[in-house]
């Protein structure tokens, strides 16, 4: 009976062992056609993506994403991909293609939810919309390429159809205004100069003829002789008038109309809209209230952290004080020029190199640079990074406002600020998930807030790791930036769902963290324009750093930080619970 028991035993072991080896390890190749062929219609849909990522197929087309017509094809399109993904058996399939399904099967539904809103009724404000990455765009220095004769011309054809975008827009715009769908009045009044900006009387006076300017040295006298004409055409006949009509509609129609409340609560549909927004950026089901009270949390966590550096610079006046003077002592203010805080930026990333070899095992190829923002956008501009592109030939930007290089102060956190944007940050993350051919193409190029942004944040608390913050008031900088992103829980929910004013806004992040008037001002009418968005980042990084404690707990001498981030990186943004699968199982396979 004993053999007969040991026998059934082994032969149970045996079937469930063969059951496990039987789970695919390999990409399931019709999943795999079928996620090829849904990216290459979505650069057909959203050329300006495609664009973005090196691929200059569509440089030419410029869709008007805004028209009833194209918001119907829309929904077609993710309608039909989520029904082709319910064909493929998700257990079946292996644990990389189980992360793709969840991955896509979210994005779709997201995608069909968020079409109900009407957003269109909005389609731009102060903060981002077409208006403003056509100037990035047509400058030349931006990822629309202008070095080859028919590059020329393709920008030309996306120029003819940006006049049909702004009569949408304006149209839009008015069925926002008959249904109470518009903006607040405190954020029409920024639009209206940013389009006067790009009014001119000239046509060689445009950022628009940039591309004419640097042309081709190799291009023939009667090629660059016929493209000079065509676009001082294009300045005068379409992209002036487009500008001009918009910066009076908004002045003269809507602007008068715009409202006086700060909250997207306020609008129609606005409390499920902000829900809404909030799943889709935190990529989370917690609650506006749950994120607001962690907000009240983390503000006061990171208060008692400036105090101890107050006390350790022998300041001894109060924290709002201490926050005065760091905005107003002049020692905070050494540079005379821009190339002063650009070097300033070169030399943290100096700094850090050493020490990112024991973190990350795997870095990118891409090109990296840093630069000033253009002055067109750079007196409402924050500190970014523009991604490179996939192939490596267009360089990873870390662009620098800089409108007064006098008035460039050094402990706003220039060393956590680099983090972030740059290395190991935005970088790090959006190269390595780019250059990683493994992945279906929608994941290379996909975004999720709370991962991207989440990640940037997570590596600024990596300062004292790679060597930095040394200096106690450049780590009171990264505090301050700390700061901002919890203070941004409170106010983002504050403004959306607890009829916080834009004034007590403003006030609540200038009590809270070491910011100029005019400085929160552009913050928080950056989180009215986006509802959501702001709240990503901390969400984000509290998720990351409580996965790198829980893994740390788990495996002690076998945690490897190194192996940590590349687990992290490879698969490039996710939302955060199939993250959380994700690295769990990796932390199976360690043990």
């Amino acid at each position: 009976m004993h053999r007969l028991i040991l026998a059934i035993s082994l032969l149970v072991s045996l079937m469930m062992y063969t059951s496990c080896t039987n789970q695919p390890t390999e990409r399931n190749p019709e999943l795999a056609a079928f996620f090829d062929t849904y990216f290459e219609e979505r650069l057909k849909l959203f050329p300006l993506e495609a664009t973005t990522q090196g691929d200059n197929r569509y440089n030419d087309q410029l869709p008007n994403d805004i028209s009833a017509e194209f918001i119907a094809n829309t929904r077609q399109f993710f309608t039909n991909n989520l029904q082709q993904l319910q064909t493929f058996d998700r257990e079946r399939l292996s644990d990389e293609d189980k992360v793709s399904y969840d991955i896509f099967k979210r994005e779709m539904e997201v995608q069909l939810e968020g079409l109900k809103f009407h957003q269109e009724y909005i389609p731009f404000q102060q903060f981002w919309g077409l208006p403003l990455t056509f100037g990035q765009l047509g400058s030349g220095a931006g990822a629309q390429p202008f070095k080859t004769v028919k590059d020329y011309e393709d920008w030309l054809k996306r120029v003819s159809a940006f006049k049909a975008w702004g009569d949408t827009a304006i149209a839009n715009m008015r069925q926002g205004l008959a249904t109470n769908l518009v903006l607040p009045a405190s954020l029409v009044v920024k639009m209206i100069p940013q389009m006067n900006e790009l009014v001119v009387n000239e046509p060689v006076q445009s950022l628009f003829y940039g591309p004419i300017k640097t042309m081709p040295a190799d291009f023939s006298p009667e090629e660059k002789n016929r493209l000079t004409a065509a676009y001082k055409k294009a300045i005068q006949e379409d992209i002036v008038p487009t500008y001009r009509k918009l910066s009076d509609f908004l002045k003269n129609e809507y602007l008068p109309k715009a409202r006086a409340s700060s909250g997207i609560d306020m609008v129609p549909q606005g409390s499920a809209l902000y829900t809404y927004l909030v799943k889709t950026w935190t990529t989370t089901d917690k609650t506006p209230e749950e994120i607001y009270q962690t907000g009240l949390t983390e503000v006061a966590r990171i208060r008692s952290e400036m105090e101890k550096v107050k006390q350790q610079v022998g300041f001894t006046g109060t924290l709002d004080e201490f926050f005065t003077h760091l905005k107003n002592d002049p020692k905070f203010y050494p540079y005379k020029t821009p190339e002063d805080v650009l070097d300033a930026f070169r030399s943290i990333q100096a700094k850090i190199e050493p020490n990112l070899k024991t973190m990350f095992t795997k870095t990118p190829k891409t090109p990296f640079e840093i630069r000033q923002t253009e002055k067109f956008r750079e007196a409402s501009a924050s500190a970014e990074y523009n991604q490179g592109s996939a192939d490596g030939s267009r360089p990873g930007i870390f662009y620098v406002p800089i409108p007064d290089a006098a008035k460039f102060n050094i402990t706003s956190g220039m060393e956590s600020l680099f983090l972030h944007e740059a290395i190991p940050g935005h970088h790090y993350q959006i190269s390595l998930q780019q250059e990683n051919t493994n992945l279906p193409k929608f994941q290379r190029f996909s975004w999720y807030g709370a991962y991207g942004e989440g990640w940037a944040l997570y590596c600024e608390s990596l300062g004292i790791e790679l060597g930095l913050y040394t200096d106690p008031y450049q780590y009171m900088g990264a505090l301050g930036d700390e700061m901002h992103r919890a203070v941004r829980l409170v106010v983002d929910v504050g403004l959306h769902a607890k009829k916080m004013t834009r004034e007590q806004a403003i006030k609540y992040m200038m009590d809270n963290e070491p910011i100029s008037e005019d400085g929160a001002t552009a913050e928080i009418e950056r989180y009215m324009a986006i509802p959501g968005q702001a709240l990503s980042y901390k969400i984000g990084a509290l998720k990351i750093r409580e996965l790198r404690s829980k893994y740390e707990q788990q495996l002690g001498n076998k945690f490897s930080l190194a192996a940590f981030h590349d687990e992290f990186l490879k698969d490039g943004c996710m939302p955060l619970d199939v993250l959380e699968r994700k690295m769990d199982a990796w932390a199976e396979r360690v043990k």
